[in-house]
């Protein structure tokens, strides 16, 4: 298979899961905070939360964060074939992420994942250069951890709930329906809280995807007839096996479906997904293969794909001006149901924007920024 091929592969996966994670952000943008901790009231709308967090959250980041790995060895292949220094080249980069993230978690959405993703990428480096057969070793190894790190996470925030569950429930959740300089105030106060749940929510899993997405791009994963792809195949009924029950659980724990008393199976629910939410995104990774090899994308959807640092940026601006006051106003009036459709039209129309600007310039307007910080201008 030809590097455009596989290009388009790869700009698929990344479109795709730029509309995921939109589909798990927007509710975090648009409701008051207490809302990710109390289950929805009405059964339309604990059954929206529960299609959420079951087929979406922690699903869709993982694909973002193996194309992420994938792309560290196109970067290193691309430093090589120009005589650049990759390690100057490749902490700028990051350095410039880290940037970018503490800018975005302040003015358009504390949930940022650019900052994560910085610190998971500098810890990259110092495995880079291991064989596939090793970096999946050092996914596998992730899932433990991550389950001691949700582990963690479950018993800390049941103990802040139980000590101060009013204050901490609405933390900031008037602000960020306010003003921009209120609303920016507002994430500015979260965003440090906010990091530290996503390290322990989410760190794990996405150093893992990473590894393995470097281990693909090492073991040509994307070629047709590859051995990983003709494994994943293979793998496909254990797969489901898997996810589904566990993501069903993780759901309904989060969605509070089950009594108080379950206490040890909801810890189970909690936990264990660190399983089933690797095993749902990679049933995803192989359909969404399979989906690109068959079908040809609009052009402006693949150009969002190539330029997805500003097309997942621009999800959170275009939210924040459809629910904060210094927009349409419309924070916390809209339900879980309507979310989920406002969701995929806020995705959309961000994904149109870069891809038009794209069109136009080259380039989404983000990615130069990134490029000229990484030393690559």
């Amino acid at each position: 298979m030809n590097r455009t091929r596989r290009s388009h592969e790869v700009d698929v996966i990344r479109m795709a899961a730029l509309i995921g994670i939109c589909v798990v952000n927007v509710p975090f943008m648009a409701l008051p905070i207490e809302s990710a901790f109390v289950a929805p009231q009405g059964a339309d709308a604990r059954t929206a939360a529960f299609v959420v967090e079951c087929f979406f959250q922690l699903k869709f980041f993982l694909l973002f964060s193996f194309v992420f790995g994938w792309g560290m060895a196109i970067q290193a292949t691309s430093a090589r074939s120009k005589g650049q220094a990759f390690a100057r080249r490749y902490f700028r980069r990051m350095l410039g992420l880290a940037i970018l993230g503490v800018a975005h978690a302040t003015l358009v959405f504390s949930g940022d994942i650019l900052v994560l993703y910085a610190v998971l990428g500098a810890l990259l480096w110092w495995i880079k250069d291991h064989p596939p057969r090793t970096l999946l070793r050092v996914a596998a190894w992730m899932l433990p951890l991550s389950m001691l790190c949700l582990t963690v996470l479950a018993v800390v925030v049941e103990m802040m709930m139980a000590a101060d569950g009013a204050s901490f429930a609405a933390m900031g959740s008037a602000s960020l329906g306010g003003g921009f300089v209120e609303a920016t105030q507002a994430r500015a106060m979260e965003w440090p809280a906010t990091f530290a749940f996503l390290l322990l929510l989410q760190g794990p899993l996405a150093f893992g995807a990473f590894a393995a997405g470097l281990a693909a791009a090492k073991a040509d994963f994307f070629a047709e007839g590859s051995r990983g792809f003709a494994l994943l195949e293979s793998r496909l009924p254990l797969l489901v096996g898997v996810a589904l029950p566990l993501n069903v659980l993780y759901a309904a724990v989060i969605g509070g479906f089950l009594p108080e008393s379950y206490e040890v199976i909801s810890l189970l629910g909690m936990v264990l997904v660190a399983i089933g939410a690797p095993a749902l995104s990679s049933i995803y990774l192989y359909l969404l293969v399979r989906l690109s090899r068959a079908i040809e994308l609009p052009r402006l959807l693949v150009l969002a794909g190539q330029n997805s640092l500003s097309s997942y940026v621009a999800q959170g601006v275009i939210a924040g001006g459809v629910f904060g006051a210094y927009g349409l106003g419309w924070f916390d009036s809209i339900g879980q149901v309507g979310l989920i459709p406002l969701s995929l039209v806020i995705a959309l129309v961000a994904m149109l924007s870069v891809g038009a600007f794209a069109a136009i310039t080259g380039r989404g307007p983000l990615e130069p920024v990134l490029r000229r910080i990484s030393g690559n201008a």
